[in-house]
């Protein structure tokens, strides 16, 4: 797949989602392209058709871009249930096991997850493999990144600390926290994995999303339509 053809996807998988909202709703809003793509759509809806929604960002990114487009925010504060996320992925496998947090966002994107109650988890194609295998990212207090390395490299992981670009130095959650990249191969046991890492003292959050798969709906991006995937 060229980068024309998976702009395409995106674009298809983003607007797919977006279209399944209505009126009324409280959506959280991941962090991402194929989401900023849904994000586009929301915006034409509501200038189009007087769509009204409330978003609940789970980045400063991914607020500046539903601010441009339009969209009205608030916080988990005042909408503590939302009626369904709009988030991406780094890798989805057939149970739908995720892997998130390529955008460093994955500890506010899973408070969201929690909070809504369905998901939509817009991709390409690419994303869609047989066993998840992708550096798992882990959010992690600067004060105990270097134990926390240590428990990690003892679960088979290969952490390397996340360092910025245009920037010296590690990049900086929305949290404040520094994010470790963990390679530990293939996965076959990804909520066991996910158990494990999370029960590290230090550890905010990892990017293993396991526990929310009976409300996800995966919408996989094609060249000119959306392959709709779920476990109910």
């Amino acid at each position: 797949m060229n980068a024309a053809e998976q702009a395409a996807s995106k674009r298809n998988a983003g607007y797919h989602a977006a279209e399944l909202v209505e009126d009324g709703m409280t959506i959280g809003l991941g962090t991402g392209s194929t989401v900023f793509f849904a994000m586009e759509c929301l915006g034409e809806r509501i200038e189009r058709d007087g769509l009204s929604i409330v978003g609940v960002p789970t980045s400063y990114q991914a607020a500046i871009r539903a601010r441009r487009y339009g969209i009205p925010l608030s916080s988990l504060d005042e909408h503590p249930i939302l009626d369904v996320a709009i988030d991406g992925a780094d890798q989805v496998d057939p149970d739908l096991h995720l892997i998130k947090g390529r955008g460093a966002a994955l500890l506010r994107e899973k408070c969201v997850c929690d909070a809504s109650r369905r998901v939509f988890i817009v991709v390409d194609p690419a994303k869609m493999v047989e066993i998840l295998s992708a550096p798992v990212p882990v959010e992690v207090l600067p004060f105990a990144s270097v134990p926390v390395s240590r428990r990690l490299a003892a679960l088979g992981a290969d952490p390397n600390l996340r360092e910025g670009m245009k920037k010296d130095g590690p990049i900086i959650t929305d949290n404040g926290n520094f994010i470790l990249d963990c390679d530990f191969g293939a996965i076959a046991d990804p909520g066991g994995l996910e158990a494990a890492i999370t029960a590290i003292p230090g550890v905010l959050e990892c990017g293993l999303f396991t526990a929310c798969r009976g409300k996800v709906t995966v919408i996989v991006g094609e060249e000119k339509n959306c392959l709709v995937v779920s476990l109910h």
